[in-house]
C-alpha cells in the first residue's frame, strides 16, 4: 500500500507505549478523523518528538500517511499544548474525560464537527471558562454523533410543543403536560439550558456565567441518559466524580 506524507492538524486523544522507547498515539484530525500514529523513539530523553507525543497537544502533525494501519509522525508544529489546562487537577481531569469520550465518539463517527467541538472546548477551559458547564456542553452535543440525541425541541412522547413540563431520561427528552405521568417536575431554567447547552456555538462564547445548582439537574440527565442508551464506559468517569467530590468539600 502507497505511503504518502501528509500534513494534518489534529489533537492528540490517548498514547500507549510501544517498544522500549516509542508510543503509539490515537490522534483526531480535521482531515481524516481518528488515526494511529507511531511515534518512533519520542520516549528518548532527547528525542525531539518527546514533548509533543502525549495527550493534549494539539499541532500540525506531517506524517508518512497510511489508510489502513499505523502511520508514522515525521516532525510536529505546535499549535497549542493547553498550558493553562494542565496547571489544575479539575480542568485537566475534565479535559481528559472529554478526550476520552470525543474517541468514543469518533470511533462510531467520522463526521468533521466532532473535531471543532473538541478544539473549541479545550481552547475555552484554557482561556479560564467554566469547564464542568462546558464538559456538559459537549456531552449533550456528541448524543447527535452516537445517533441517540434526545428530543430536545417537541415532547418526547407526542411531538407537541406546547406545555413542555419537564425532562426524562426514561421517554428521551421533554415531556409535555399532557403526557407527563409521576416524572419528577425539573427547573423551568433546565429546559432553557438544555436547549441552549446543545445549540451554542463553543466558538462564539465570551461569557459562561451559570450558577452551579442550576446545571444540576442537566448534569443528572445527561448521566443517566448516558447511562441508559450510550452504552460506552469511561475509566476518566471515575476519576472525574472523585475529583469533583474533592474540589466541592
Amino acid at each position: 500500500m502507497r505511503t504518502k506524507i501528509k500534513c494534518v492538524e489534529g489533537i492528540i486523544l490517548s498514547e500507549v507505549n510501544y517498544s522500549e522507547s516509542s508510543k503509539i498515539l490515537n490522534i483526531l484530525t480535521r482531515e481524516y478523523g481518528l488515526i494511529g500514529v507511531l511515534s518512533r523513539g519520542c520516549r528518548n530523553i532527547k528525542s525531539k518528538l518527546r514533548s509533543v507525543s502525549r495527550n493534549l497537544i494539539y499541532a500540525s502533525f506531517h506524517i508518512y500517511y497510511k489508510e489502513e494501519g499505523l502511520s508514522t509522525l515525521i516532525s510536529v508544529d505546535l499549535l497549542s499544548s493547553y498550558n493553562h489546562i494542565i496547571m489544575y487537577l479539575n480542568k485537566i481531569t475534565y479535559a481528559t474525560y472529554i478526550l476520552e469520550l470525543v474517541k468514543q465518539v469518533s470511533m462510531q463517527s467520522d463526521e468533521e464537527e466532532i473535531f471543532s467541538i473538541l478544539k473549541a472546548s479545550l481552547q475555552k477551559i484554557d482561556e479560564g471558562f467554566d469547564e464542568a458547564i462546558l464538559t456538559n456542553i459537549v456531552e449533550l452535543k456528541c448524543l447527535n454523533y452516537l445517533g441517540i440525541r434526545p428530543s430536545i425541541d417537541c415532547c418526547a412522547l407526542c411531538g407537541g410543543h406546547t406545555d413542555i413540563l419537564t425532562l426524562s431520561s426514561d421517554v428521551g427528552g421533554l415531556l409535555c403536560k399532557n403526557c407527563r405521568t409521576n416524572e419528577f417536575l425539573v427547573k423551568e431554567i433546565t429546559l432553557t439550558l438544555i436547549r441552549m447547552f446543545y445549540y451554542v456555538d463553543i466558538d462564539k462564547i465570551t461569557k459562561l456565567s451559570i450558577k452551579s445548582e442550576n446545571v444540576v439537574e442537566v448534569n443528572r440527565f445527561l448521566q443517566e441518559y448516558y447511562e441508559k442508551y450510550t452504552g460506552i464506559y469511561l475509566k476518566s468517569k471515575k476519576m472525574l466524580e472523585k475529583v469533583t467530590k474533592l474540589v466541592e468539600s
